[in-house]
């Protein structure tokens, strides 16, 4: 049997995070890019890095629409594909634009669908990707939750104990593997210690009070800031006049994710909004600074691997209370990820056997 378990995937985290479940699912896998990130530097280098199969199918004319548009014209392609060549099962992780697509058409299909990474709560309501998880927590049929807090949070909101499975994080396995490869040299301006950042979250970059505050504090914290540029932080720091903050920070517009994991691994401290990162951290025993006004994984805030700085906080005086901590970095080495213990995409793949098999 083969390429009857579709895995639904479209941008940089997804496509890191499902590569595990690819990888064990082998053949059955049927992977469907619905092209949200399109270009190279934020989907095609971490497709390769990932070894995904070169039989990708691809949706059209969705990467850079609005959000709405997006949704709605993913769902319409994917059902016709989806009824030209029906699979058995349905995989989307996360709380994406693609996520929803993947999840409300296989539901409206009457396809099983298999949520991984579910059960993440932020309870802000102005967060797009918290809409996404909600949506896509009352259509999912299976729910791979990544920790007990998770699982916690879909029984409160009424889901049966019995399509929940506490599978751990695939980021366990995928950040593992990164970190096995060999990855290009990044020559950085800098040849002490420094302070890795990344910002891209619509809080911090669509308003420019909020995004001019971070790019003063990289320029004024106690290490050198190396800032691996998202391509939307860029574009908001031209189109807002805040560029030549940029000209006292040591900036990266294009590293890929094995690249990115081997920066964060010699930082001495990680300043970011990704969700990711605030999972890999935990692999990678680093402190992390969250920059936003809440997160959805505070599981990483709880084992003392991450401290969420907020608008009216100081990012600079975070940074220096996390450095000036001389037991900090020993703590983290000895304490285990809360999200798992490696076999995350060994799990899932098996629960979408099962389910493909009625």
């Amino acid at each position: 049997m083969s390429d009857d378990i579709a895995v639904v995937l479209g941008t940089r985290p997804e496509i890191i995070k499902l590569g595990p479940v690819v990888r064990e699912l082998g053949r059955r896998a049927r992977v469907i890019h619905t092209g949200q990130h399109w270009d190279d530097t934020m989907s095609g280098q971490h497709l390769r890095e990932q070894g995904l199969p070169e039989r990708i199918e691809h949706l059209t004319g969705i990467g850079g629409d609005p959000r709405v548009v997006q949704i709605a014209a993913g769902i319409g392609q994917l059902a016709m594909a989806f009824q030209e060549r029906r699979p058995r099962a349905i995989i989307v992780q996360g709380d994406t634009n693609s996520t929803s697509i993947g999840a409300q058409t296989g539901n409206y299909l009457g396809i099983p669908v298999i949520h991984v990474e579910a059960g993440l709560r932020s309870r802000d309501r102005d967060m797009p990707e918290e809409i996404n998880r909600l949506v896509v927590g009352a259509v999912a049929d299976i729910h791979c939750a990544a920790t007990p807090h998770n699982a916690a949070n879909l029984l409160s909101e009424g889901v049966d104990a019995d399509r929940i499975e506490i599978t751990g994080n695939t980021v366990v396995e995928a950040t593992h593997r990164a970190l096995q490869q060999s990855a290009p040299q990044i020559d950085l301006q800098t040849d002490g210690p420094f302070i890795l950042a990344t910002i891209h979250r619509p809080e911090n970059t669509d308003d420019p009070a909020a995004l001019l505050r971070i790019l003063r504090a990289l320029t004024q914290l106690p290490l050198p800031a190396v800032f691996v540029a998202h391509p939307r932080t860029i574009a908001a720091a031209l189109r807002f006049e805040l560029s030549d903050w940029l000209n006292g920070i040591d900036l990266l517009e294009s590293v890929s994710h094995t690249q990115f994991l081997h920066l964060a691994q010699r930082a001495s401290l990680i300043v970011s909004d990704s969700g990711g990162i605030q999972e890999e951290v935990t692999v990678l025993k680093k402190p992390l600074l969250v920059v936003r006004n809440s997160t959805e994984r505070p599981e990483s805030i709880h084992a003392g691997f991450a401290v969420l700085v907020k608008p009216d906080e100081s990012i600079e005086a975070a940074a220096h209370r996390m450095l000036g901590n001389p037991d900090l970095l020993t703590r983290l080495q000895e304490t285990p990820s809360p999200y798992g213990d490696g076999a995350a995409g060994r799990r899932i793949a098996e629960l979408a056997r099962r389910l493909a098999a009625g």
